[in-house]
């Protein structure tokens, strides 16, 4: 056997056990406080911030069975990474979230899983990476609480928050993971980070051939080629989309100026922007990246099963 040790601050220490007390390669995991400045500290003493301590787990493990990275992860999913000051309810410095590195190796692995996370969500992630300090075990009537004491250790998580947003957030991160599988990183840089891809360097600026042009993540048909017209802008550019139902925009302010943001409205994916700037008499322009799109010459439209559409080019 191969053991050691890994400490994680994910909030409330009463939900933070349970997840890893199941995994198959875990020898044992208490409840306690680490990180702060008062040795042997009580429960009442850290709940009133007069310690600096972290509400914490420290997980005993066999290496060989249960590799560090898969702690990580479960460690992630029970947790809003997002969130500084706190977890959920619980808006005091005791339920920060940090991962308390034992060793170089669990630091840059924590380091390359926090980076990981934060290219999936799009956002910051408030999480700590933090050398191991002095780990003080709870007292006996916080161990195992979700055992001992299960029905308000039940009521709690989901009084919380915590149970309704793991379920919710995590499992849009999945759906996010499984299309990074999916996509090249530029089209899920563009798709899913709001990226912009080269004008003049993309696979459609200059396609001129008869087709749609469909959601790259669902295959939703978005614009018609009898749309799109050579704005010189280096960019795909459509006066209108096939059914504006299927879209959806929202202000953009990330270039210090108003801008008017375009995604679907289904797969929710940034497609570009649509400006007053096209022709008349409509005047709008659809400016949208090739990464978010996947074009269907007309000639494959029936075989794909775009049949439906084959009428936008009736008399040409």
């Amino acid at each position: 056997m191969n053991e050691q040790t890994a400490i994680f601050a994910g909030g409330c220490f009463w939900c933070m056990e349970p997840p890893y007390a199941q995994l198959s390669g875990v020898i044992s995991v208490f409840p306690g406080y680490t990180g702060g400045n008062v040795p042997n500290p009580t429960y009442e003493a850290v709940c009133a911030g007069q310690t600096g301590h972290f509400e914490a787990v420290r997980i005993t493990f066999d290496v060989d069975v249960l590799p560090y990275e898969k702690l990580l992860d479960v460690f992630w999913r029970q947790i809003d990474p997002a969130c500084p000051g706190g977890q959920f309810v619980d808006r005091c410095s005791q339920y920060m979230t940090a991962v308390f590195y034992m060793d170089e190796a669990q630091k840059a692995a924590a380091q390359k899983s926090k980076d990981e996370i934060a290219a999936l969500i799009g956002q910051e992630v408030a999480t700590q990476i933090l050398p191991a300090a002095p780990f003080y075990m709870a007292e006996g009537v916080h161990c195992k609480y979700y055992q001992t004491n299960a029905e308000h250790f039940n009521a709690y998580k989901q009084g919380s928050g915590r149970a309704a947003f793991i379920k919710e957030f995590w499992s849009k991160v999945d759906e996010k993971r499984a299309l990074k599988d999916k996509l090249s990183p530029l089209q899920f840089a563009v798709t899913q980070q709001s990226a912009t891809e080269p004008p003049f360097k993309n696979d459609y600026w200059d396609e001129t051939r008869d087709g749609i042009y469909v959601d790259i993540t669902t295959g939703k048909p978005l614009f018609s080629s009898r749309d799109k017209y050579d704005a010189g802008c280096g960019w795909p550019s459509f006066t209108r989309p096939i059914d504006e139902a299927l879209l959806q925009t929202k202000e953009d302010l990330s270039l210090g100026r108003v801008r008017t943001e375009v995604r679907t409205s289904g797969s929710d994916i940034h497609l570009g922007h649509v400006f007053d700037d096209g022709p008349q008499p409509a005047g709008t322009r659809f400016c949208i990246n090739s990464a978010a799109l996947r074009f269907v010459p007309a000639e494959d439209m029936e075989q794909e099963g775009y049949g439906e559409y084959m009428k936008l080019f009736a008399g040409e």
